[in-house]
């Protein structure tokens, strides 16, 4: 089970109320939203292997580099230094992302990102190839990407909730898109999103795109076809993919998860007992963590 940690703390910050706060009054209840998401998945679930997967960078400058407006709208202001986008992350979560690294490192949790590199990336690098079934856990539609049947990868999609959460393979996929989880990422880079800040191809939507996906099956040959004047390519989409040329160019490498990354050896055993048991009881004195740190036990425990 691979956990996009960013998208999940994002959600439990806004879903559970702030009312729940430490003794000196900091606000923890994305560490215990959190810490409950894990745990109900745990629970349900039962994976062997377990990681958090990490924003190590959230905006690599690799990618805004092939695309400037890529998540810019979430930028919040430039600093100097080598990491000068700040992401806009309400002042009461950032707080408590410190307690959540403290909290998985007491409870064993493995946390895995990589330089300049985003939590997809991650999840992309160890899902494929992993040698098991994989439960990659995200509100992000960006890793449908990674889903693949004959591997065993899916997506347990939360946009609705953990508690109301989507098994995604690939026919879910082609239900909601029109196209396979391996085009995807094509269909992504067609026709645009918005909360990426990628413009995709003006005038293509969701339903040009999976046709033109379904007769030319992949961006690359997408674009062949526009410039082939004996494809039976309709003028109107030939002339919008011709006029998005240089997009097109670039825009998959900065879709496509990365899925050849090195991540070293990390060891991604679930624990079954907190890997120290006297920085858990400490973090729950000072956080009041409550029956979030007690559930969380039993549910790596695997009991009731």
């Amino acid at each position: 089970m691979l956990l996009d940690t960013a998208s999940l703390y994002f959600r439990a910050f806004f879903g559970v109320p702030d009312s729940l706060r430490a003794p000196d009054g900091t606000p923890v209840n994305a560490v215990r939203g959190l810490m409950d998401f894990i745990s109900r998945l745990l629970g349900e679930y039962d994976p062997t292997h377990l990681a958090c997967c990490w924003d190590d960078d959230w905006r690599p400058q690799w990618r805004v580099d092939l695309i400037p407006s890529y998540k810019s709208h979430r930028v919040v202001r430039a600093i100097p230094g080598p990491r000068p986008d700040v992401e806009e992350v309400p002042d009461p979560l950032e707080t408590q992302i410190p307690i959540i690294e403290s909290v998985l490192e007491a409870y064993g949790i493995a946390k895995v990102g990589h330089a300049e590199m985003e939590a997809d990336d991650v999840i992309g690098t160890l899902a494929t190839g992993a040698g098991m079934p994989v439960d990659i856990v995200t509100g992000d539609r960006d890793l449908f990407q990674l889903v693949d049947d004959e591997a065993a990868v899916r997506v347990l999609y939360v946009a609705r909730g953990v508690s109301k959460h989507e098994r995604v393979d690939n026919a879910w996929v082609r239900a909601k898109y029109g196209v396979d989880a391996d085009q995807y990422a094509d269909l992504a880079t067609l026709r645009g999103d918005a909360s990426d800040g990628l413009p995709g191809v003006a005038g293509v939507g969701d339903k040009t795109a999976a046709t033109l996906l379904n007769r030319f099956g992949t961006v690359g040959g997408v674009v062949e076809a526009a410039a082939d004047p004996d494809s039976d390519m309709g003028p109107g989409p030939r002339g919008k993919i011709k006029a998005a040329a240089d997009y097109l160019a670039v825009a998959p490498r900065v879709v496509a998860v990365r899925r050849d990354l090195d991540l070293g050896s990390p060891d991604l055993t679930r624990p079954r007992t907190p890997a120290d048991h006297d920085a858990v009881v400490a973090l729950d004195q000072r956080w009041d963590l409550g029956q979030s740190a007690v559930r969380l036990v039993q549910a790596l425990s695997g009991s009731d």
